[in-house]
């Protein structure tokens, strides 16, 4: 026996759907919007964070000199920058107890009078 078919409604905005049983959006497009919607409210802090963490690698990669292993640079111009110390990846902390903080391949490591110096991971 065929079941009589249901009248299925697009998740998004409520027009009907044609096609498969299992379809459940009328178009690309609002299968598109509905899972965006679904996504960023719950996604939104993670893309914050990585937003941050992204310009503070890509501010410190600016600072340092192509080729150079080392730069300096003093904490108000890593601020006027837009710098955010509260995100990293990680940290490496050395036998002579210094801590370095890292965004990705590129850390700093706090010196005295808020400077700061710049280095970039060896590849490995």
């Amino acid at each position: 026996m065929l079941k009589e078919k249901e009248g299925k409604v697009c998740l998004n905005c409520g027009k009907a759907v044609k096609g498969r049983s299992d379809k459940k959006f009328c178009d690309d497009y609002c299968r598109a919007a509905y899972n965006n919607d679904l996504k960023s409210a719950s996604n939104n802090y993670i893309r914050n964070v990585n937003n941050a963490l992204g310009k503070n690698r890509r501010i410190l990669e600016s600072l340092l000199p192509e080729g150079e292993p080392t730069a300096k640079a003093n904490r108000d111009k890593l601020i006027e920058k837009g710098f955010l110390f509260k995100y990293h990846t990680n940290l490496y902390h050395t036998k002579t107890d210094k801590t370095y903080f890292y965004c990705y391949e590129y850390g700093y490591l706090p010196l005295e009078n808020n400077w700061y110096l710049i280095v970039k991971k060896d590849e490995e």
